[in-house]
Parts: structure tokens; C-alpha cells; sequence
């Protein structure tokens, strides 16, 4: 059913149809659409704008639709512009040309960014749960590596040895910036555009915040020109979404390498692996992979859609319908990665043995001299060059650091004796660096307890703000 025509004296010529028509992707927003006419009609209602009878008859087919909507059996035809003309098409095939009465005071330009808001919102509180199953597999899975020490690494090259719990469990503390930045998301997003109209508001009886508690929102907008044409939430949206691909990609990228046969470290379940049509033994990492490839599909989105708002003239524009495809891609794009990573981790195995063996190679304890001297206070700088001396001549002598004679030590530096061979140790370093945040063991154990505790409260208030959702949807 078209929403405009009166004043053309033919309608759209087929290709401009075909350019204009976004059914084929805005349906999604249908039950968030009948819930804010829902919302609409209520304030109708309320200032009498429409009698009784009839809000009682629209609202007894808006619910209707929206049962037919979710069972399929309402579905947009050919001649449907939008969602917004599918579903007026359907309340006057119940009810006749009071169908078209929830018009009043309203037009599509406030109508579909309330309704994107609101898929935005539930959408968004669905990945956030997914996270939080990612930061338990992440966080369970560190648990039970916290006394086994691995190499750590800058610029891919052995750097100092670590707990392995506490090389698994950062991934935990990005998710978690993820998890504050929807949390910030959702504030400043809950503001209703209802009751803009097409720019300027409406000279109807209508009331913006009573509509914008009836959706659940914390606020209705303070400028109408504004509220149609703001998509920064749209924007904000597919950032978080591109930062969690991003973190995704590192755990990819991780997974890629220890799973390799020159690490050899990380054995993936093979529920979470794929073969070769050609190469009957290959195993390979492919989630991990596709985990790190689509961060790419992630950054275009975002990219696309600043890209469409830069420049944009006042209020609303025909450029804006182009800011849905990017969210739905990018929502559905993680809805189908974060579940796949999820179990990867939870179900990968890590070979002990190999990682303890290759924790002090590299000389990655020559750290260790330097800071054996800086606590006999000499200069760092000389404890450094020091450092540095002993790794040279390790390496023309073909020894390991604690295999150098107290001569060579003392010929290295005068106040470098053979007490240094007590911190020359993989478990020595690693218990030796207990600052705050640091890959001590006992810390380690404290800062993944707490990581899972902030983690759950944080999934309570993720559930608790689903449920509220939920029934407003429903209400």
C-alpha cells in the first residue's frame, strides 16, 4: 500500500520502484514497527485524537499482525514499498480505511529510526549475552592454566615467560572494554524519535515522552530535526561490532599459530575443525581462520555507513536507507561467529609439556640478570648492557644463560656473581613479577576470579535488561 501519491499524477516508473523499494531487507524491523504503532496509538488514544472504538479495533489488529508476522503468516507482496506499507496494507485489509488512521502524526522518518532503535537495542543485548559465554569459556579455560608457564611474546619473538592462564585470560579483559562500550551504547541510544514526524514535530496533540516510556526508552529527543536524522547509533553500533571482530581476529590468529605443527602447542577439538577435499591428513584450524577473516566484513560495514552520513544535509534523506544492511550484516555477521569461537576455546587442549620446554628459550630470562642487577642498584642501563653481554656470549659459546661460569658472569660485570643462577628459572621469573596485573601465579588465580565474577554480575544485568525488553515487546 503506498504511503504518498496524492499529488503525483503517475507512480514510479518500475526501475525507481526497484531502486526504492527496501522490503527485501527492512521486514526485520516489522515486529518492532507494530509495537511502536502500538505505542502510537496509545497516545492517540489518550488525546483523542482517535475515538475508543476505533483505537480498540486497530489495537486488536496490531496484536493480530503481530502474531501473524511471527508465525509467517503475514508476509510483504511485490507491491509493498517498505515494512511500514506492508503492515498499514494489512490493518486495512482487517479493518478498511481506518487502517490508515495511525498515520496521523507520525511519518516514516521518526517511525524508522524508533523502530531501528529499537532492533538495534535487542540485538545488541543478544551479542552482549554471547560475550559473556565467551568471557566464561575464555576465563574457565585460563583457570586451568595458571601454573604452567609458556613463552611470551613481542613481535612474534620469545620475550619473557608467562603464565599461560594469564596469556589466555587478556582476550577476557578486551571482550570485557566490549562489554563497557555497549553498556555506554545503550545509554545514550535509549532516546525515542517518535513524535518528530518528518522534521519539524507535529502541531497534533501528541506527547513524545509518554511514548518514549511506553517503548521503554529513557528519554524521548530534544531537537526534531535532529531525531530523524541521527544514526550515530548506527554507527557506534557497527564500531563495538568492528572492535569485537577485531578481538575476535587476535583470538584467530592465536589459535592459527599454537594449532600449527611447527607450535604444535593447541589442539582444536575436531567438532570446531575442518579436513581437506585433496589432503586426507589435514586438520584444519578453520574456525579460528573465519573468525579472523570476517573482522574485515565488520570494518567495511562500519566503513560504509560513515561513509553514507558523511556530508549528509539537514534532517532526513533518501541516503539513510542504506544504514540498515550494514547493522543487520554485522549482527547477523557475529550471531554466527561468537558461538562457533565460543566452543572452540572451551573445547581446545594445550600441550603443557611443549609450552613449559620452549618458556625459557630465546633467552627469554636474560630479563631476569638485568633486574638481579638493578636490585643491587646498579644503573639500569649498565644492568641492561650486562644483560645483553651474557646472551652474546651464550651464543657464540652455544650455552643457556645458567649454563655461564661464575667467571664469565663476574667478567661480564663486577657485581654479576653466581647468586644470579637462583632467578635463572622459569618458575622463579614467573613468581618474581607480582605487581598489580603482573603473570604471577597467585595473581594470576586472584585477577581470573574476579574477571568472573565481574563477568557474571555483568550477565545478570544483561538478562535482567533482556527480560525488560521482552516485556515491553510483548506489553
Amino acid at each position: 500500500m503506498a504511503l504518498w501519491g496524492g499529488r503525483f499524477s503517475q507512480g514510479p516508473e518500475e526501475s525507481v520502484f526497484a531502486l526504492s523499494r527496501s522490503i527485501n531487507f527492512d521486514w526485520r524491523l516489522a515486529p518492532y514497527d507494530l509495537r511502536s504503532s502500538m505505542a502510537h496509538l496509545a497516545i492517540l488514544e489518550k488525546n483523542g485524537l482517535i475515538e475508543s472504538d476505533d483505537a480498540t479495533a486497530i489495537l486488536i489488529a496490531l496484536k493480530e499482525l503481530s502474531a501473524e508476522v511471527a508465525k509467517g503468516e503475514f508476509k510483504p507482496i511485490a507491491s509493498d514499498e517498505d515494512v511500514h506499507s506492508a503492515l498499514e496494507r494489512g490493518l486495512t485489509e482487517k479493518l478498511g480505511e481506518i487502517g490508515g488512521a495511525l498515520r496521523a502524526g507520525r511519518s516514516r522518518n521518526d517511525q524508522v529510526t524508533t523502530d531501528l532503535r529499537l532492533f538495534a537495542i535487542d540485538h545488541i543485548l543478544e551479542i552482549a549475552m554471547l560475550l559473556t559465554k565467551l568471557q566464561d569459556a575464555i576465563l574457565n579455560k585460563s583457570a586451568e592454566y595458571i601454573n604452567d608457564p609458556a613463552p611470551g611474546f613481542t613481535h612474534i619473538q620469545h620475550a619473557q615467560p608467562v603464565s599461560f592462564g594469564h596469556e589466555l585470560a587478556k582476550h577476557a579483559h578486551a571482550f570485557a572494554r566490549d562489554l563497557d562500550r555497549i553498556e555506554d551504547w545503550l545509554t545514550r541510544t535509549s532516546v525515542s524519535s517518535l513524535g518528530a514526524g518528518a522534521l519539524a514535530g507535529s502541531s497534533l496533540a501528541l506527547d513524545p515522552a509518554f511514548t518514549a516510556e511506553n517503548l521503554g526508552f529513557a528519554t524521548s529527543f530534544a531537537n526534531s530535526i535532529d531525531a530523524v536524522s541521527d544514526r550515530d547509533y548506527v554507527a557506534e553500533a557497527l564500531f563495538i561490532y568492528a572492535m569485537i571482530g577485531t578481538h575476535l581476529s587476535r583470538i584467530g590468529e592465536e589459535w592459527t599459530l599454537w594449532s600449527s605443527t611447527e607450535f604444535a602447542w593447541a589442539k582444536v577439538a575436531d567438532g570446531y575443525s575442518t579436513g581437506s577435499s585433496i589432503m586426507p591428513q589435514k586438520k584444519n584450524p578453520d574456525m579460528a581462520e573465519l573468525a579472523r577473516g570476517k573482522s574485515g566484513r565488520l570494518i567495511g560495514n562500519l566503513m560504509s555507513v560513515l561513509t553514507m552520513l558523511k556530508g549528509l544535509p539537514f534532517a532526513y534523506n533518501r541516503d539513510l536507507q542504506e544504514d540498515k544492511e550494514p547493522l543487520f550484516d554485522s549482527i547477523d555477521t557475529l550471531l554466527l561467529v561468537l558461538p562457533a569461537v565460543t566452543g572452540m576455546i572451551a573445547t581446545t587442549d594445550f600441550d603443557r609439556e611443549k609450552m613449559a620446554l620452549a618458556a625459557p628459550t630465546g633467552f627469554s630470562l636474560a630479563t631476569e640478570i638485568a633486574d638481579y642487577l638493578a636490585k643491587k642498584r646498579v644503573p639500569f642501563s649498565q644492568a641492561h648492557e650486562a644483560a645483553g653481554k651474557c646472551v652474546a656470549l651464550c651464543e657464540a659459546s652455544e650455552l643457556q644463560l645458567h649454563q655461564l661460569t661464575d667467571a664469565q658472569f663476574l667478567h661480564v660485570h663486577p657485581q654479576l656473581d653466581g647468586g644470579v643462577r637462583a632467578v635463572l628459572t622459569v618458575h622463579g621469573a614467573l613468581n618474581s613479577r607480582t605487581t598489580l596485573g603482573g603473570t604471577a601465579p597467585a595473581l594470576v588465580a586472584v585477577q581470573i576470579k574476579e574477571a568472573q565474577l565481574a563477568n557474571a554480575k555483568t550477565g545478570a544485568k544483561i538478562a535482567s535488561r533482556m527480560q525488560a525488553f521482552s516485556e515491553m515487546m510483548s506489553a
